[in-house]
């Protein structure tokens, strides 16, 4: 896709960090924007000052982790604008600490939103896009830590190497299909959003694994403080679009780290 004027774009987590700031491109792109959020009041807030600065939207309160909230999702975009071209699975929250303390809890909160939010959102919308038959764009958010491992982050890491294969299982069946539609996989590194503090929207009554902070999630908390800006990682976004890019590795400087990952495994070392 190179021209967006007019058309339609899907945001899940659209009302703050990196979604938001997709949010905002497509409305500078002349794109019709249809905003998803669990956060209702911040969703409110984020649909109230996108639409005083001049933008065609729809703001659902949508939970991805539930496949009926998400065809609810793309039921409310065709009733409203008729079509969908451009859809962000961007959704996404973190949990902290070693594997085995996760509660199931953990495990279904975190797998529920970065995971199945995202296979919800592929099987909702693509059957869609793909009926239209016109040129399309799906976008799937993963993490750098869906490219590398470090202990601590492990139900995170599990659900982002999950939507990076998905996304290139997604790309070859699209591509064998025929299709008009493109699909990339945003990979950020430290990314200045509210992603440490994600526990505020745990389903209620959801255990968590610990009452304090963990070392993983200090760090985090460290690193997104001096993070990009969401705004810079949507132009990069944007760009990939146009250059029909699969991977979007927003931090160049993380790459070694992939290299030493993909190294060990071809050559039979253990985890570096």
């Amino acid at each position: 896709m190179k021209d967006f004027k007019g058309k339609v774009a899907v945001v899940t987590g659209a009302a703050s960090g990196i979604g938001r700031a997709l949010a905002e491109r497509c409305a500078a792109e002349g794109m019709k924007v249809v905003l998803a959020d669990v956060e209702a009041r911040a969703l409110a807030r984020t649909a109230k000052e996108l639409s005083d600065d001049g933008a065609t939207l729809l703001a659902v309160p949508t939970d991805v982790s539930k496949a009926s909230e998400v065809e609810n999702l793309a039921r409310r975009t065709i009733e409203a604008f008729g079509a969908v071209h451009l859809l962000f699975n961007n959704a996404g929250v973190a949990q902290y600490g070693p594997v085995w303390e996760a509660t199931v809890d953990d495990w279904e909160w975190v797998l529920g939103v970065n995971l199945w939010g995202v296979i919800h959102g592929i099987r909702t919308f693509v059957p869609l896009m793909l009926a239209q038959d016109t040129e399309g764009h799906v976008v799937n958010t993963a993490s750098m830590a869906g490219l590398t491992a470090a202990a601590g982050c492990g139900v995170y890491s599990v659900t982002k190497n999950g939507v990076v294969n998905l996304s290139e299982t997604l790309y070859y069946d699209l591509k064998e299909r025929g299709a008009k539609i493109n699909v990339s996989v945003l990979c950020p590194g430290a990314v200045n959003t509210g992603i440490a503090t994600a526990s505020r929207n745990r389903p209620a009554g959801a255990q968590p694994q610990t009452q304090g902070d963990t070392l993983a999630e200090l760090f985090v908390r460290r690193a997104v403080e001096g993070g990009l800006s969401p705004r810079s990682v949507a132009a990069q976004v944007f760009d990939a679009i146009r250059d029909e890019k699969c991977y979007i590795l927003t931090h160049p400087d993380w790459k070694p780290l992939v290299q030493m990952r993909m190294e060990s495994i071809l050559h039979d070392r253990n985890p570096a």
